[in-house]
Parts: structure tokens; sequence; C-alpha cells
């Protein structure tokens, strides 16, 4: 009882909370269920209760910790798409521990070491426990399994709500509910032939940028002595530019990228959505370039680190890329240009591939260089050390536009250049996910003769499914 109860105290400290009240006899019920699950399991290991007791409690104050410092920084609470990255966090720490202080990682790092110098120390060879704990796995996983066959459990968190679901629940049912769902969603049919021919007027090169936390400074910080003059060029020259609407917020680059390349809403992906990657292998048919290739395109992904994050390694070849450029074609950076390929040397790459380009091309860029940290060798503040970085990229988006205006006007045929933020930065004390959550993009388009075919300079509002939506029909025909 003890532990039940110490279990849904832990749990009462979750963010978000109901409004008034408990969480749900459901959600209760889940959350017993599984802390006398884990309970056992460790028990059934140690056979000693009060280790077990003292390590379920332990890893469910872990859980509350992790959630409630996610919420605060992404906006969002923990969910079970987020356990898949666990992988990730050793093969690439850089990604994830510059966010953690280096007084927070040793902590945690001792606190480890504790743990299992005390579960070593306290392990009891006795048969009767360890059997106990055995009993006490299995049933607790049965009780679940009845649970899950109830009416009451299928009515649970029937759509994705994150943060009214765990308000609701709790956040240890929500993760296993998501899970749940998450596993009985199917793919999508594969993509219909559309049969659609170039368009007379497409480019025959487009190039579509994925910049990464590339936001406006001015729009993001409101203030107008920010404004990134490259940005402000290829808005006023711009076939359509306006804004992007990305669900995340300092993180999930993976969301965006899905979006644009798939061009599936985020209604339609379901419980996919959280991170479509995870499945998005099984919807190759649905990408750009497998939709562009029966129209005559080639295709490149290119992407200045480990194809293997995010299974792009896998998932680009599905999606109909021809080649993949990974990190060992690009320069590494300069000691004093921090840890990422910088936005210059993608730059280099992507013009000299447009230049040797002999058919139609598509060119799909994940730049890496504004991930950060922001705080440079420490000097820096953290504002300023992203201004710098996101200068980096807005010279980048201004060189990218000059040099496709010149290879339309020396090839005398017409190219593109789609440019976007994946998401906005979160920067403590700067930044908040309660705050804007849009990032820009500019579709800037150049004649056969590298002149731009401006729009009609109003701002448009674009999901990244739109914007995918968008490039399709600059490069094909009407749907007949």
């Amino acid at each position: 009882m003890a532990l039940v109860c110490g279990g849904a105290a832990l749990d009462a400290l979750v963010h978000p909370r109901p409004r008034h009240g408990l969480r749900s006899v459901p959600g209760l019920a889940i959350n017993a269920g599984v802390l006398l699950g884990v309970f056992g399991a460790i028990l059934a290991l140690c056979g000693n209760p009060l280790v077990a007791c003292a390590l379920s409690l332990g890893l469910g104050a872990l859980f509350t910790v992790a959630s409630n410092a996610k919420n605060t920084m992404l906006g969002e609470p923990l969910l079970f798409s987020d356990l898949a990255l666990i992988g990730a966090v050793f093969r690439h720490p850089q990604f994830y521990l510059s966010a953690v202080a280096p007084w927070q990682r040793a902590v945690a790092s001792l606190v480890a070491l504790a743990l299992v110098a005390l579960l070593c120390l306290l392990f009891r060879a006795d048969g009767v426990m360890h059997l106990a704990g055995l009993a006490l796995a299995l049933g607790a996983i049965g009780m679940l399994a009845i649970l899950r066959g109830s009416p009451a459990f299928r009515a649970l968190a029937a759509t994705p709500d994150p943060h009214d679901d765990v308000a609701r629940h709790g956040l240890v049912p929500v993760l296993l509910l998501y899970w749940r769902r998450w596993r009985d969603t199917r793919d999508p049919p594969p993509c219909p032939a559309s049969g659609r021919p170039a368009r007379d007027d497409a480019p025959e090169l487009v190039v579509v940028i994925q910049c990464e936390s590339f936001a406006d400074p001015a729009d993001l910080f409101d203030d107008a002595t920010l404004a990134l003059p490259g940005l402000d060029a290829a808005r006023g020259l711009a076939w359509q530019h306006g804004r992007l609407h990305v669900s995340g917020f300092g993180a999930y680059t993976m969301r965006t990228e899905y979006g644009v390349l798939f061009g599936r809403e985020e209604a339609e992906l379901g419980f996919r959505r959280f991170d479509p990657f995870l499945t998005a292998h099984g919807e190759g048919s649905w990408a750009l370039p497998a939709r562009l290739r029966a129209a005559g395109w080639d295709s490149a992904f290119l992407h200045p680190h480990d194809m293997r994050f995010y299974g792009r390694d896998r998932i680009m070849p599905a999606g109909g890329f021809a080649r993949l450029v990974g990190e060992t074609h690009f320069a590494p950076p300069a000691p004093d240009q921090g840890r990422y390929v910088t936005d210059a040397a993608m730059a280099d790459v992507i013009l000299a591939t447009l230049k040797a380009a002999s058919a139609p091309t598509l060119l799909y860029a994940v730049t890496i260089e504004n991930h950060g940290p922001w705080a440079g060798d420490g000097q820096e503040e953290l504002v300023p050390g992203y201004l710098r970085l996101v200068r980096n990229s807005d010279a980048m988006l201004a060189r990218l536009a000059d040099g496709l205006a010149a290879l339309a006007r020396q090839r005398g045929k017409p190219a593109a250049l789609v440019f976007f933020g994946d998401h906005c930065p979160s920067i403590p004390g700067a930044t908040t996910p309660a705050g804007k959550r849009h990032t820009p993009f500019v579709i800037m388009r150049f004649d056969d003769a590298g002149q731009p075919m401006r729009g009609d300079d109003t701002a448009a509002d674009l999901t990244p499914a739109g914007l995918h939506h968008t490039i399709l029909d600059m490069m094909l025909e009407p749907a007949r």
C-alpha cells in the first residue's frame, strides 16, 4: 500500500495537473499496476523488498523530473516516443547533453553508480523473495492485460492530446496508452500514382533547405533591429513566403522534416505524429523524391551528420532519394567554428552538386550548425550566441539565392530555392514554449534569365505538409 501511495504521490507532481481533484480512476489503476510490476521485477532480481521499493519509487521520481523538465523546456510532457531516443543519447550524446549543465551530468553519473553499488551490496539470495517478486510481476502484467481489454481502457486517450491526457490520467498511464495506440496504427496505403507530368515552367534545379533552429530574431525577440538582411531580401523577391506552423518547440526536427518530405498532416498520423520517423520507412511512396521520380527528377539528400541518426540511412532511400550525401562530404569546422559542420560548408557542397547536375534535380539539405550550443566558449550569453549562428544561416540563404540565380542564367533553365526553419530555439530565459512557435519560410523562383519570379508579397500560413504540396504543385501539372 505504501508503494502504491508513493507512486500516486509522485504522479501528482507531474505537470500538467488536473484542474480539480485526482487523476482518473483508470489512470490510478494503471499507474498502480505498472509500479507493482516494476517492484516485482526488481524484487525478482535482488531479493530485497526495501531495495525494490526504493528503486521503483526512484524510477518513478526520475520519470517525474524528466517529464517536468521537458514540459518546461519544450512545452510537452514525456512521451512514449521519447524513450525510443534513449539509444540515440548514447550514440550522439552531444545533441542531448549540451542542454544539461556539467554539474547535473556529474550528479546523475554519481547517483547511477551509487544505485548500482547499492543494488550489489544489498542483493539477497532469498529464493522465496525472488519467486514472490516474479509472481507479483506476472500478476501485474496480467492485471494490465485485463484492464487493456476492458471498455473503460479502450475509451481512454482515443485521440492524441498529451497535455489533456496527462492531466486527466497521469504520466505513466499515458505513456502506456499512447504506446498501445501507436502500435495499433497501420501504414497508409501506397500513394496513388498521380501521373502528373512536369510543368512547362517547372524549375530544373530545386533546393530545399531545412535550417536548424532558424527563426526570425526580429519576430522572435520583438526587436526590429535584429532583422536578418538575407531573409528580408529573400522575402522581397520571393514567389511565396510566410509562417511555417511547426508543432515542435526547441526540438523534434523530425516532425517538420517528415511533414515537408512526406506531405501528411499530423491529423492523418494520429499517434505517429510524435515521432513520425519511427514508422516513415513504410510510407516511402508519399515522399517528395518518390513522387517526382516518375516525372524525371533526380534527387539527393544532404546532411552533415551520421545518417543513422533518426534512421535517415533507411528512410531516405525508401522515400526515393537516389543518393545520400553525409558528413564525410563536408569540410569539418575549424576550432573556432563550433562543433558542427558550418552552413557555409553546406553551401559549398550544395552549389557544387548543382553545378554538376545533368538532369532536373531536387536537393533536400538539413543543416546542423545552429544546433548550438549557443553559449560558445562560455563567455557569451545564450541569445548573442544564437544570433551569431542564425546570422551564419542567413548568410547561407543569401549565398544560395545568388548562386541559384547565376546557375539559372548560365543554364538558361529556371531554378527554385525553398528555405525554412525546422523549429524555434529553446533558449532559457529568452524563449518559451508558450510563445511564438512558427518559423519563417521563403520560396524563391528564378526564370531562365536568372531573374526572380515575384509573387504578390502576401505572407502565407502553411503547415510543413502544406509546404510539401506547395513544392509539388510548383513542379508538377495539376491533378486531373
